[in-house]
């Protein structure tokens, strides 16, 4: 099964991707669509999401991004088949180890953004780090430690895109978050962009298609 904003979100970031990079964006959403539309169990869809990038080799920045989108669409749709207690099964706890090095932290935002539709919570970049990361509480150290360069400059929600470029430049290469710094925090600067804003945030980006991508999905994750 697939969750229509995880749809929505493909179409979006492809679209955006292709902006930039050529590649034949319907032919690589209809295979990603079918991979995240099949029943298989969690681990041949990503095998298979694999095998899809494998073929597409302009787009593999998109491979772990799409990795979390399939995370979440499991989480969305594919639990729904499954046993109510599924991801407190040694099966579960299984695939969590095996996939260990996969995904980016885009995973939590978009869990994150999932929460706030649900609540009917205007999402923000404060609530994100305090509220649903507890970056300030002592047992979640680690996290404060990979959202670092986002807790000393959330001062960029109130600025521009120019500046959010800025620092993303200049970004550790070690540095977890740097792929998805500028995304995250330019879409936080607004949550509902008219298409100005977005066109701003595109002429700024540090690696357009791969920021744009990411961009595109947030934006889609935060629609009604």
């Amino acid at each position: 099964m697939i969750d229509s904003t995880i749809k929505n979100a493909i179409n979006a970031a492809l679209q955006a991707y292709t902006t930039y990079t050529p590649i034949n964006a319907e032919e690589l959403k209809t295979k990603l669509t079918a991979v995240f539309s099949a029943e298989d169990d969690f681990l041949s869809k990503a095998d298979a999401l694999d095998a899809v990038f494998n073929d597409y080799p302009q787009a593999d920045a998109l491979r772990e991004v799409f990795f979390d989108l399939l995370m979440v669409n499991f989480f969305s749709a594919d639990i729904d088949r499954l046993e109510e207690d599924y991801l407190d099964s040694p099966e579960w706890a299984d695939i969590e180890e095996q996939t260990l090095d996969r995904g980016t932290e885009l995973l939590n935002l978009l869990l994150y953004l999932n929460e706030c539709r649900d609540e009917a919570i205007e999402p923000s970049l404060e609530d994100y780090l305090t509220e649903f990361l507890l970056v300030e509480d002592d047992e979640f150290q680690d996290e404060h430690q990979i959202y670092e360069p986002v807790i000393a400059n959330q001062i960029l929600v109130e600025s521009s895109p120019a500046e959010v470029q800025k620092v993303a430049s200049k970004l550790s290469e070690d540095a977890e978050l740097r792929d998805i710094f500028y995304p995250m925090m330019t879409f936080f600067q607004n949550t509902q962009p008219s298409t100005s804003d977005e066109e701003l945030v595109a002429q700024n980006a540090v690696d357009k298609g791969f920021d744009m991508a990411v961009y595109s999905i947030l934006v889609e994750f935060n629609k009604d």
